[in-house]
């Protein structure tokens, strides 16, 4: 676990503006600096990113975070990879708790060793005819081969020595490149294989998907999980579908190396793939960090289908909320690379853009084991889909699911709900607080964002209830007592993943288009918590008042009894 205080300091080192620009080129726009969004296409800008604030938000698709959040976003980097590599760019140790290794050097060999063996195996490509007979037979161009990296390992049992100068180094067992056998003897894991390069979101190599060009088993040889690879995490392709996965906001994700490969031949640029096993939550969650749109294409076989299933499971507990997962079945004995070359790249297309909807795959699949025709068969369908719906975690999705069981099954949506075990989504929502209540506690949280030392003076007694603002506001008063005055780009990551991240977040893209004036804040906190202490003192007396029209002042208790007596003595109360 990295130490928060480490994260902190990072932060406060770390120029928003400089780390953008390295990525999206920013120009100077009034306080703060914009371009055209890297998340969304546009043509007139309308991502900003504040120095002030070490924030950025694009007004056009919400896209919104600090230095973090744009590296997790734009790369694809999970949380703590992004930690990471702005530590590496401002060149610091990331240290860990007493129960983490600390091995960066060790991990930074290991990428070396990756590297000169794919240089190596690229090399080997070009002296090998029958390797490139077969890529060219299956389409590929010498551009596509240079942009995946593509290699051959020769034939033969050591084949790596001639690539490091000590071919017992420990380093190449480690890496899965070398192994040995019972006789304690050295031996190249890939022999007789087109090699694929397995690349993280930083375009280094960290395993080897090798392809056999003879008869042998097994057909596809992948690098074991070694410290560099984890294969339920990584994904094939996504370094070079980057670009494609912005423009389209689509990813396509297929079954095997030469699928991506192909489909990247013929324009389709936006396809990777799993490596070797079933989709993972993991693999789903990093695709839809960077796209709107998940398209899963499988075998139109029993396999294909089963393959389907396993990834809408394995996406329900991470599907954001309008985020959507689509699937595609090719035709018996189809793939996506014989299916390109033979129909074209618009015929696929037009396969990927009418994929057939979560929701619809999900009651076809669940219909399918069931006998509709049977009051038994039509409750077993409600039994299938009880987990299912239980790990789903978008509401709005998960309401028109519901409504499709009760269609399809005779129960009622509330008899669904329950014989789920679902809290409704569908409710009333809650009582707001009176109608000037939200502009002014949107106004005293900008206010809080703009100097967050502000905060000790709120007094949070008097905020109403049933108001995302006012959690709002007592979640930031919370954050600022336990951790002093932290600077804004810190409180926004402190705050992450909490449930009054969204409003918080809002509330600082207003700040970054109508940022307040310094000089005027502390008067225009001042008439904010006036403002507020008198509609809480309003309330309590409706709430007297009520109780005396009941019971009299008889009713109340000695407190509230002097309380009321007090507050009738105040001109400003109504009465």
């Amino acid at each position: 676990m990295i130490p928060e205080f480490f994260i902190e300091d990072l932060l406060r080192r770390t120029d928003i503006v400089e780390l953008i620009d390295t990525y999206v080129h920013l120009k100077k726009a009034g306080a703060n600096y914009a371009a055209c969004c890297p998340f969304h296409n546009e043509k007139t800008p309308s991502f900003t990113v504040s120095p002030d604030k070490q924030f950025y938000h694009c007004f056009g698709c919400g896209a919104h975070g600090t230095a973090i959040g744009f590296l997790m976003e734009y790369s694809g980097l999970g949380y703590v990879e992004a930690i990471r590599e702005l530590a590496a760019r401002l060149g610091l140790p990331v240290p860990e708790d007493s129960s983490a290794p600390r091995d960066g050097p060790r991990m930074q060999a290991l990428t070396e060793i990756m590297a000169r063996a794919a240089e190596y195996y690229y090399e080997q490509l070009k002296h090998c005819e029958t390797a490139i007979a077969y890529l060219k037979r299956r389409g590929v161009s010498g551009e596509i081969a240079r942009e995946f990296g593509i290699g051959y390992a020769p034939d033969g049992w050591q084949n790596l020595a001639s690539a490091f100068a000590d071919y017992s180094l420990s380093g190449l067992q480690q890496v899965g490149l070398v192994l040995r056998n019972e006789q304690g003897r050295l031996y190249d894991r890939f022999r007789d294989r087109v090699m694929f390069p397995i690349m993280n979101p930083k375009r280094e190599i960290i395993a080897f998907g090798g392809r056999v060009l003879g008869d042998g088993e097994p057909k596809y040889l992948n690098s074991p999980e070694t410290p560099l690879f984890e294969k339920g995490r990584e994904i094939f392709g996504l370094p070079q579908a980057r670009q494609s996965l912005r423009e389209k906001n689509t990813a396509i994700v297929v079954e095997g190396y030469m699928d991506v490969v192909a489909l990247a031949q013929h324009g389709i640029g936006n396809a990777v793939a799993t490596l070797g096993t079933a989709t993972t939550a993991a693999h789903a969650q990093k695709l839809l960090r960077q796209v709107d749109r998940l398209v899963f294409c499988f075998d139109g076989d029993a396999a294909g289908r089963k393959a389907g299933w396993r990834a809408l499971e394995n996406s329900l507990d991470i599907l954001p909320e309008q985020k959507t997962i689509g699937f595609v079945f090719l035709p018996e004995s189809e793939d996506p690379d014989s299916f390109v070359r033979a129909q074209g790249a618009e015929a696929f297309e037009r396969l990927v853009g009418d994929a057939v909807p979560l929701s619809e795959f999900l009651m076809k699949e669940l219909a399918s084991h069931c006998d509709m025709t049977t009051a038994e068969g039509r409750a077993q369908l409600v039994a299938e889909a009880k987990p299912l719906l239980g790990r789903l975690r978008t509401p709005l999705l998960r309401l028109q699911i519901v409504k499709r069981l009760a269609e399809a099954s005779g129960f009622s949506q509330a008899e669904v709900e329950r014989l789920c075990e679902l809290q409704p989504v569908a409710q009333r929502p809650p009582a707001r607080s009176p109608r000037q209540a939200p502009s002014l506690l949107r106004r005293l949280l900008r206010l809080l964002l703009q100097k967050p030392e502000l905060a000790r003076g709120v007094p949070l007694e008097a905020l109403p209830a049933h108001s995302e603002e006012a959690r709002a506001i007592a979640k930031l008063c919370k954050v600022m007592q336990e951790s002093g005055d932290p600077e804004h780009a810190v409180l926004m990551e402190r705050l992450r993943g909490s449930e009054e991240e969204p409003v918080l977040r809002e509330a600082a893209a207003e700040l970054m288009r109508h940022a307040l004036v310094d000089e005027d804040i502390d008067t225009e906190f001042s008439g904010a918590i006036r403002q507020l202490q008198e509609s809480e003192r309003k309330r309590v007396f409706a709430q007297l008042q009520g109780k005396v029209a009941k019971l009299g002042v008889s009713g109340l208790s000695g407190d509230e009894k002097a309380h009321y007596l007090q507050m009738l003595a105040r001109p400003s109360v109504e009465q």
